[in-house]
């Protein structure tokens, strides 16, 4: 820059706007006015002054200039703009006047490439150049596409530009006509938008809007240039509401987070270790459909026996597949299928009773006559497993094999009771969907004695489990739950249901022991689902390596995990919540004449509550005519709103 003068008034490019010089140098520093914002149709230009160093600009023309003014309002009024550029009709005089300089320096074989100076160019385009009219020619050279700016050159302190190729000019121009067309495109898209009449190839407009009803991104461009609310519930009714998704596309486990596939890596083969081998045979009791059985019970006179599936064998505290099953929390379980917390297929390998003999690992409870737990002892077993179906072994629970069963297990439910536990049943639905025609049923559940008996025995194992870990001093995950406040009076029938489970407190999972008052146990914990519960898995690997000798998880450790798995499995439970009131929605807009029963279950509020035993719904409507409690009135399904997961029951 030493060939050129910097005095007040010089024009200069700062920080890729015009200024003015706007005095002398003082301590290596130029006083100069610039633009900070600059003017619209409503507001004028706001400007700012600031001392800078001579590095910090570069000379555009020594001056002197009118004022910042002047220039900019020039150039506002001269300059070539990008649309001049690519309008064939254009009249600007200074994109006519760039052009034939180009064409000019084009023609002579020893400037056709050469650099020129701004200066030098400026002089070309317009015979002199004027102060006021610098920074109008810088724009237009920089918006034209005949010459390009050699930014090194610039940083040396000069302006610098090159004529480009006609090859280059071509490309560029292509590339600008494309984007014009995709601009047009759009534009012409988003008309089709706000009048739902996309064409098939518009779904490729549509993915951000499918990734915010997937919960993916919080944004969508589309939906924010068609004036649409940004939220997951709109993005997906528009995209019903366009074809691009049917009523059965089920977002909510994206939405939550989580994977719709079982987990992928594999688990090694059960090792080869010492195993006690227990002469009882044990019966595994599940549905007909249940493919991988993962606890198995027996009774062999003097002990019961809960054999449970052993994954802890092969999986080490904080490996990665722990760590995988920890981020789920649990299985995730849906109509369309499970995604499983651990690879399933390796659950072959682990489940009880595929096998002539299966490993186990085995809880080993000794009971006195009220069914107190006066002895729990846990081994590393192999254990001889028979398979049976609830609906078999209701048949059978009069068998010597059985009938102990069934009798410890009614044995236990009183004692549980005597000891405050708060037994609520309430109609609950299988919700199936057909994988091909996606056609929804919705069935009750049923719970056969036999059912009810395994669970007796799941609820023995986890509250032994948890008294073998409290007297070794091994760091565990307690379940526990505060006592309910319950009312003088309890409704009869379903009402009462409803009003017990009000009363209820939310359980809670800790390294300390304390009372599960729902289930009426003084300690307790979940150990007999660690294929598919995180808390039950890291249970087991606590009592495995206690049973091995090795270091234990230590408590603040164990809580964090505990609190991560937790985590995990709350957002599975929400999703599967979500879900099947997805499917059920669905079920009604497939079965347009549904009609049902509604109970009331409350008259407190400003309407009556209501639940509908065959879709395991609640609601709240008000009836045609005053209801009392566990009244049923009959209705009709209407104004189902798939997205907002809401449905309002008429009464008919």
């Amino acid at each position: 820059m030493a060939d050129m003068l910097v005095n007040e008034k010089t024009v200069v490019l700062y920080k890729n706007d015009v200024a003015v010089i706007t005095g002398s140098c003082t301590n290596g520093k130029y006083p100069i006015k610039y633009r900070t914002q600059p003017a619209t149709s409503i507001k004028p230009a706001v400007y700012g002054s600031q001392n800078v160093r001579m590095k910090d600009f570069v000379v555009l023309h020594e001056g002197p200039v009118s004022s910042l003014e002047a220039v900019l309002d020039f150039a506002d009024k001269h300059a070539c703009s990008e649309e001049d550029l690519y309008d064939e009709n254009s009249e600007n005089e200074f994109l006519s006047q760039i052009k034939e300089c180009y064409e000019l320096l084009e023609s002579d074989e020893a400037t056709a490439t050469a650099p020129l100076s701004f200066v030098e160019l400026s002089s070309l385009v317009r015979g002199k150049l004027v102060a006021d009219e610098s920074w109008a020619i810088f724009l237009s050279l920089k918006n034209t596409l005949y010459f390009s700016q050699n930014l090194k050159e610039q940083l040396d302190g000069k302006l610098v530009f090159v004529p480009r190729s006609r090859t280059e000019i071509k490309e560029l121009v292509k590339k600008a006509h494309e984007k014009g067309m995709e601009f047009q495109l759009r534009e012409a898209f988003l008309e089709r938008l706000k009048k739902n009449a996309l064409l098939p190839e518009d779904s490729k407009y549509m993915v951000d809007v499918e990734s915010l009803a997937l919960g993916t991104t919080d944004k969508s461009r589309t939906m924010h240039d068609a004036h649409i609310k940004e939220t997951p519930e709109r993005a997906h009714k528009l995209l019903l509401d366009t074809g691009i998704w049917s009523i059965t596309r089920n977002p909510f486990p994206l939405r939550w987070g989580l994977s719709m596939k079982s987990a992928h890596e594999t688990l090694a083969a059960p090792p080869q270790e010492d195993r006690s081998s227990v002469d009882s045979v044990a019966w595994a009791i599940d549905n007909e459909w249940s493919t991988d059985p993962d606890d198995a019970v027996a009774f062999d006179g003097t002990y019961l026996w809960v054999h449970i599936a052993d994954p802890a064998s092969t999986v080490m505290p904080d490996s990665s597949i722990d760590r995988s099953a920890r981020a789920r929390g649990s299985t995730l379980y849906i109509p369309e299928g499970a995604a499983r917390m651990l690879c399933e297929e390796s659950l072959e390998d682990y489940a009880l009773g595929l096998t002539e003999e299966s490993k186990a690992l085995s809880f080993r409870i000794l009971l006195d006559e009220n069914c107190n737990i006066t002895e729990c002892s846990v081994f590393k077993t192999l254990v001889h497993v028979k398979r049976l179906t609830y609906q078999k072994a209701d048949e059978l629970k009069e068998s010597p094999e059985l009938k102990p069963l069934f009798d410890i297990a009614r044995r236990n439910v009183i004692r549980r009771n005597k000891a405050g536990a708060v037994q609520i049943q309430m109609p609950e639905v299988h919700i199936t969907v057909d994988s091909e025609t996606k056609k929804v049923s919705i069935e009750p559940e049923i719970h056969p004695e036999s059912s009810e008996m395994i669970r007796e025995m799941m609820l023995l194992a986890g509250e032994g489990a948890a008294k073998f870990a409290f007297k070794n001093h091994i760091p565990f995950p307690f379940v526990s739950q505060d006592a309910p406040t319950l009312p003088d009076s309890i409704p009869e029938g379903l009402a009462g249901q409803f009003r017990l489970r009000r009363c209820m407190h939310r359980r809670s999972v800790g390294v300390t022991p304390s009372m599960h008052s729902g289930l009426g146990l003084g300690m307790y914990s979940q150990v007999t689902s660690p294929l598919r519960r995180y808390s039950d898995l890291i249970a087991h690997e606590q009592l495995r390596a206690f049973l091995d000798g090795r270091n234990l998880i230590d408590k603040d450790t164990m809580l964090m995990r505990i609190s991560e798995g937790d985590a995990g499995a709350q957002a599975a439970h929400k999703a599967e919540r979500k879900t099947d009131m997805h499917w059920t929605l669905v079920y009604l807009l497939q079965n347009a004449e549904w009609r049902g029963e509604a109970v009331c279950v409350d008259t407190g509020g400003k309407q009556p509550q209501f639940f509908i035993p065959s879709l395991g719904l609640e609601t709240y409507f008000t009836p045609l005519t005053d209801v009392h409690l566990n009244e049923a009135v009959a209705v009709k399904a209407a104004n189902i709103n798939i997205p907002e997961q809401t449905v309002d029951f008429v009464p008919v």
